[in-house]
């Protein structure tokens, strides 16, 4: 029985001690992160200069790196993103995760300060942001939209596609935002949702009613992705659209 005790107390101790270890380790590591980050903005007087520098060199510990220099510098958060995805663009999703778990502003003020630090990668800052706060999709989505209006077709695509059953609010919130993107959000959907013509058009259609430009080029995309005039027709109706407005364009008047 002593022997047993004695076993089971220096397995608990020995547990504990390595534990210890550990922890003072990662304390450790952290210190020596917090002294290097900022011995380099001194260095580079400025925290973006920095941050670009390290994340340029040292691309594997953009964890480490950028959630440290945002719990430094919270209030440079946007040259810290900037920085970080100028340094490398395909950790682009990475530094807006990380931003997003730091909460150190707002979702929509951390989708546009990535977007404009490279805006190709739009769709991956949407993506990540709609995954890591769903609950914000139309916020999303809208400065996302507007940020970068020409990839409105990317941005809904990429985000219907991680929640599907959002596509009628993914195009409403993102033909509000910009009205003159439905041709191209009609053009990636169809393509991408052939069995959700329905929805897609006519939400379009209804967004678009009473722009009759956009009306046009959104029943021509729509015909052009191989929908029948009769179905077209029929979606404007359910749309509210103007009947004969809706059959003059059809007939190329």
């Amino acid at each position: 029985m002593r022997k047993l005790l004695y076993s089971v107390m220096l397995l608990a101790v020995t547990g504990t001690t390595a534990v210890a270890t550990e922890t003072t380790e990662t304390t450790n590591k952290n210190r020596e992160t917090i002294e290097f980050i900022q011995r380099q903005v001194a260095q580079n007087m400025s925290i973006g200069r920095a941050i670009k520098s390290i994340v340029s060199h040292y691309p594997q510990d953009v964890e480490v790196v950028v959630g440290t220099a945002l719990d430094l510098y919270p209030d440079q958060y946007k040259e810290v993103i900037h920085a970080a995805i100028s340094a490398q663009p395909a950790l682009t999703e990475d530094v807006v995760r990380i931003a997003l778990e730091k909460g150190i502003t707002s979702c929509t003020n951390i989708v546009e300060t990535a977007i404009n630090a490279e805006p190709s990668y739009v769709d991956f800052v949407a993506s990540a942001a709609v995954y890591s706060t769903p609950e914000e999709l139309d916020d999303i989505v809208r400065v996302a939209v507007v940020t970068e209006p020409n990839s409105a077709d990317a941005i809904v695509r990429s985000v219907a596609k991680a929640h599907p059953n959002k596509l009628v609010d993914i195009i409403k919130t993102a033909m509000e935002a910009v009205p003159f993107v439905g041709e191209y959000i009609v053009d990636a959907l169809l393509a991408a949702y052939p069995d959700n013509a329905d929805e897609v058009v006519t939400t379009a259609i209804k967004e678009s009613a009473s722009h009759h430009d956009n009306l046009q080029r959104i029943l021509e995309t729509a015909r052009s992705a191989g929908l029948t005039d009769e179905q077209l027709t029929q979606y404007a109706i359910n749309a509210g659209a103007n009947a004969e407005e809706v059959a003059a364009i059809l007939k190329g008047d």
